[in-house]
């Protein structure tokens, strides 16, 4: 019997040419095209028949099989090594059984299955199926699969055992997709992360793919801002900047990333160093890789139903008082301000009780928000092959209501990926992607659609109503249309609506030469997107109630008739063409590659705006036409690429690659640029001296050590638009103008100087880093330390300035440099405990950046002023203000005060105020005092991210959590966070709870009663406590720290027993959530986490609780 264990992916295939030989020259040309070694006793192989043999193109295993039988031998193959032994006749003891997917419950093809402490061997068929000579006492079967927990299972007379295989996580990835091509992962020398299907399985968490990746891979930022449905989050790598995205081999934007089905991904692998080099242009702040699913060769036909169907709720969002509580502070600022009020107590004591109609207090966020809003996301897939083609289609389809009433969002997507070999070495394929998204919401007036909402909750006070006299026929009239809730209303706003039609198709072809590991590769790829905006804002009347004549009256309102439509048109086509080069000889594996692409890309705008004459009629007509507008913007780049990589006995590891490329934001002088990297690794336990020294099971089974170095060139990051050209002449027009004759004649301006010395930014990267496994892989991870350095940064450079009589600013050049250093970590333990499977992974990631250079060269006045502007050699993101040192007690303790703490000798200040710091000791605050006092402010991406990701396994039973956080970065809090009574609006509860304040509120002398915030003031953001202090104070920034359950899914595959007999091969139910709950220092204040709004009132991230289920035929 023959047998063999497919450790590595193939049975290597070789052509063999002996005449009248022997069967030791057969070992020799294995030896010799292969790394496999033979070993055998000479007795064996000692008779005399010859061996004639010509063969092509076949699988060892294949040539032995048939040379050996015909001599009553038979082999063993073990990783690379063959052993040679006599053909036993003698009875067998066998054991059979089938391996599976602990979670799929799919069979596993290719497990390879021992008799622990023997050489017998046994590998599972198509079906996932073995059967194995198991006669030995005591004998133990050993089941290892690439990416799967070894298992040993001790047999005690069994001689069926049915194994379910649980998926090692951390080698998933085996075979990794890096620039122009796959590697195996055990020859990786750059830094390489990436998530698959599995994980990306359960992004059920919002719109978008970025929702997927928090807390997954170490090293990546993530910061979700904005939960709106369709939104995405702000995802860095290492926080270096918007990274490239590579969807199935094309450079795309990260909305088409975002806007992928997550069912459709295949895996995600993040290039987060010099490794990133091979793609050139745009990938110096590195690369995010996507491959979508393919069917695969001579596999049965599957069709796969996924459905869930949830409810969103917002997570935090800041609450106002009802009308006592504003009444009530109103007085307690009324006396802090002025000494008296026009609140009398009477009046005060009606709102308290609230039962006068008059005295009643309305809930704008009840108005606003609607709980358990729904969404649902549908997808249909097919996938399967024969011999010559194989193919995935798919369909999905999401719906997802805004937490916000009337606001909506859907998109459906449709890819289709098919691939045919319509010759011996030729295949063919066509991948098509496409989606339609609909964005629809009330016509609301400005740029953020969902302003006007968010903002009625803290800026309609609780004494004002929706309806006049409450009667929604009636919108009432609350004095400021800009927060009116009929603006959230199709009958009296209008509507807007946005459209995106996109399809991208690639078509591709390899052709396999004769000569071996010689291939190559063609591929275009055509982008199309259309989208169609129309935006008809009505106008409508506010009304205020007569009680006396029970009438509604015309008060207010909107008379700002106001359509238009926008069309956008972006049209990109890419061209490829790859030659592949890779062959092993002996103990040396090389690999060439050779790219060339181009790639074209042209924006087409129109914007139109209309007076429309009635609500009613949406027709846009030439008479009503306010405003035309449109522009055209084209992008052309061309590259040549270049990468070599060498192995030496899966031991020493080196690899090259570079890039010539040309961009068309340069002039022509400019337009090249050179760039390379290149990168080594070593595998020391693979080491003789290793061996020696911890034995043949050492506790670290795996160590790779490896460092890489790249120049990247950037032409994004510039502060241009493609549509630019600034190295041309021209003029810019319109640009303001004059009445002359009786019309307005639109103007003319010279564009200045030409930018004919701006050129590519060059970015610089060092990576460093390990990856290791211990405890027989049970024990995976790698850590990282990267240093970036970017020159030519572009700027004006104002060490030289014109007269303002010229009229313009100097060009652009490449002046400034900064640094960018930092860590990654991530490690996995796998294990089994009785029969629960548990993964638990962790990870870490640091980033800061400084400045080396400033980047315009500015001109600083004097020591302070170049001490406070200057950030050369300082971290950036940092927030200066005054350093908050206390609050004032008491009265007697203001009155005592020796420095001077508002500017206006401590006149303002009331117990309870903030007292800053006198850095410079001169007795009187001003801007002198100002200090680094935090992370940078609400923008900024975390310094600090970190995941733990947990799984268990057990009996048809699947549970996963993820979780993510960050640190390092900070909230200001300004407007209605900071600002009582902002603009005339509501009042933060933890204001009105926690301020200080007197006992009596209409007693000026009364006793204080200490709080946390100062004492309440009407709309005074000028006061000293808060932007008045001519900076913001430390007392309102919070450097941010949270750990938030991202995910937390529970499911439950239904037995086969019971599922067979419908013909129903996978039947798996699961209830999921996002965001349960959250370890963090902002839910004191009502503000979710990640937002950066300082006003706090940005649309938060949703809670979401989805069922769903997965279904396989």
């Amino acid at each position: 019997m023959n047998t063999y264990a497919k450790v590595y992916s193939q049975d290597a295939q070789i052509s063999v040419n002996i005449k009248n030989g022997s069967i030791t020259d057969l070992f020799k040309t294995i030896e010799q095209k292969t790394e496999y070694r033979i070993f055998y006793k000479t007795n064996l192989v000692s008779d005399s028949k010859r061996l004639t043999l010509n063969e092509t193109h076949k699988s060892v295993s294949s040539i032995l099989s048939e040379v050996l039988s015909e001599r009553n031998l038979s082999f063993d193959l073990i990783d690379k090594v063959i052993v040679i032994t006599p053909s036993s006749m003698a009875p067998q003891q066998m054991v059979s059984g089938k391996v599976i997917d602990a979670v799929t419950n799919e069979p596993l093809i290719g497990v390879g299955i021992s008799v622990q402490g023997t050489t017998k061997r046994a590998v599972t068929d198509i079906n996932g199926k073995y059967s194995i000579d198991a006669t030995k006492p005591n004998a133990v079967l050993v089941f290892s699969y690439i990416g799967y927990i070894t298992q040993e299972i001790p047999l005690n007379g069994q001689t069926v055992v049915n194994v379910k295989m649980a998926a090692n996580i951390q080698n998933l990835g085996e075979v990794v997709v890096v620039g122009y091509g796959t590697q195996k992962k055990e020859s990786i020398t750059g830094s390489i992360s990436g998530v698959t299907a599995k994980d990306i399985s359960v992004v059920h968490g919002g719109s978008t793919v970025s929702s997927g990746l928090a807390g997954k891979i170490a090293g990546v930022t993530f910061r979700m801002t904005d939960g709106r449905p369709g939104a995405s989050a702000a995802v860095q790598i290492r926080n270096l900047g918007p990274a490239l995205y590579v969807i199935d081999g094309i450079q795309k934007d990260e909305g088409q990333f975002n806007n992928i089905s997550p069912n459709d991904i295949e895996s995600i692998t993040v290039l987060k160093d010099a490794s990133a080099a091979i793609y050139g242009v745009k990938a110096a702040n590195g690369v995010v890789v996507v491959t979508t699913k393919h069917g695969s060769l001579n596999t049965k036909n599957t069709i796969e139903f996924n459905a869930l169907y949830g409810y969103q709720n917002w997570t935090r969002f800041p609450k106002g008082v009802d009308a006592y509580g504003w009444q009530l502070n109103k007085v307690y600022a009324d006396i802090n301000q002025t000494g008296h009020t026009a609140i009398t107590p009477t009046e005060l004591a009606k709102w308290k009780a609230g039962t006068d109609p008059a005295y009643r207090s309305f809930d704008w966020y009840n108005a606003v928000v609607t709980p358990n809003m729904p969404q649902s996301n549908y997808n249909l897939n097919a996938s399967g092959g024969n011999d010559n083609i194989n193919y995935y289609v798919s369909l999905s389809r999401l719906d997802q209501d805004a937490v916000i009433k009337q606001y909506k969002f859907n998109r459906t997507n449709f890819q289709s990926n098919v691939d045919a070999k319509i010759a011996k070495n030729l295949k063919i394929g066509v991948a098509i992607n496409g989606r339609i998204e609909e964005r629809v919401n009330p016509g609301v007036p400005g740029g953020d659609d969902y302003w006007v909402p968010r903002f009625a909750i803290m800026r309609n006070t609780p004494m004002m109503r929706e309806f006049a006299n409450d009667n929604p026929l009636y919108m009432n009239d609350i004095g400021d249309n800009s927060t009116n809730l009929a603006l959230m209303n199709y009958a009296t706003s209008g509507k807007y609506q946005s459209d995106w039609y996109v399809l991208q198709t690639n078509f591709n072809a390899e052709y396999k030469f004769p000569i071996k590991g010689l291939t190559a590769k063609g591929m275009m790829s055509y982008y199309y997107a259309d989208q169609l905006m129309n935006n008809h804002e009505y106008t409508y009347n506010a009304y205020k109630y007569d009680p006396v004549t029970k009438t509604y009256n015309v008060s207010g309102g909107s008379q700002n008739p106001w359509q238009e439509r926008q069309t956008s048109k972006i049209l990109e086509t890419v061209i490829q063409g790859q030659l592949n080069y890779t062959n092993t000889f002996g103990k040396h594996t090389i690999n060439a590659t050779f790219v060339t692409e181009r790639s074209n890309r042209s924006d087409a705008e129109v914007w139109v705006h209309v007076v429309p004459p009635l609500n009613p009629i949406d027709i846009m007509q030439v008479s009503t036409l306010t405003d035309y507008n449109n522009s055209n913007t084209t992008l052309a780049r061309v590259g040549y690429v270049g990468r070599f990589t060498y192995n030496y006995s899966n031991k020493y590891y080196f690899e090259a690659s570079g890039r010539r490329d040309a961009s068309s934001m340069f002039s022509p002088d400019n337009r090249w640029g050179n760039f390379y990297s290149v990168s080594g690794g070593w595998r020391i336990t693979s080491e003789n001296f290793y061996k020696n020294l911890f034995g043949s099971a050492p506790i670290l089974n795996d160590l790779k050590v490896r460092a890489s170095y790249g120049r990247l060139g950037d032409d994004t990051n510039i502060g241009i638009s493609p549509s630019d050209f600034t190295y041309i002449n021209g003029y810019t027009y319109p640009t303001g103008g004059a009445v002359l004759a009786g019309q307005f004649v639109p103007g003319a301006r010279d564009r200045g100087l030409q930018a004919t010395n701006l050129t590519w930014t060059i970015s610089k990267i060092t990576d460093i880093g390990a990856d290791f496994s211990m405890f027989n892989g049970s024990l995976t991870g790698a850590v990282d330390y990267f240093y970036r350095k970017r020159t030519g940064l572009p700027n004006t450079d104002n060490t030289v300035i014109l007269p303002y009589e010229v009229g313009f600013n100097l060009p652009k050049t490449n002046v400034g440099s900064d640094a960018q250093m930092g860590g990654d970590l991530n490690i996995q333990y796998n294990t089994k405990i009785e029969k629960v499977d548990i993964t638990i992974g962790g990870n870490w990631g640091f980033s800061r950046k400084k400045d080396l250079t400033l980047n315009s060269n500015p001109q600083f006045g004097n020591s302070w002023d170049y001490y406070r502007n200057s950030t050369i050699n300082r971290w950036d993101a940092i927030s200066w203000g005054y350093e908050v040192v206390g609050q004032f007690q008491t009265q007697q303790q203001i009155n005592s005060y020796k420095i001077n703490n508002d500017g206006k000798g401590n006149m303002t200040q009331l117990p309870g105020d903030l007292i800053y710091k006198d850095q410079n000791g001169d007795g009187v605050i001003n801007q002198l005092d100002q200090r680094p006092i935090g992370y940078g402010s609400n923008g900024s991406q975390p310094i600090q991210n970190f995941g733990l990701n947990f799984t268990l396994a057990w009996s048809g039973f699947d549970f996963r959590a993820d979780f993510s956080g960050g640190s390092g970065y900070s909230f200001v809090r300004n407007w209605e966070m900071a600002v009582p009574f902002q603009n005339g609006g509501n009042l933060l509860k933890d204001f009105a709870n926690n301020s200080w304040h007197r006992v009596d509120p209409y007693d000026v002398n009364s006793a204080w009663v200490a709080g946390k915030y100062p004492a309440i003031t009407f709309n005074n953001g000028g006061g000293n406590n808060y932007n008045g202090a001519g900076a913001t104070p430390s007392f309102w920034i919070t450097p941010v720290k949270y750990f938030r359950a991202r995910t937390i899914e529970l499911g439950y595959t239904i037995p086969k027993s019971i599922i067979n007999k419908m013909k129903i091969q996978k039947l798996r139910v699961y209830i999921n959530t996002y965001n349960l709950f959250s370890f963090d220092n902002m839910s004191k204040y009502g503000i979710e986490t990640e937002v950066n709004d300082n006003n706090g009132l940005q649309y938060p991230q949703n809670r979401i609780v989805n069922f769903g289920v997965n279904l396989s035929f």
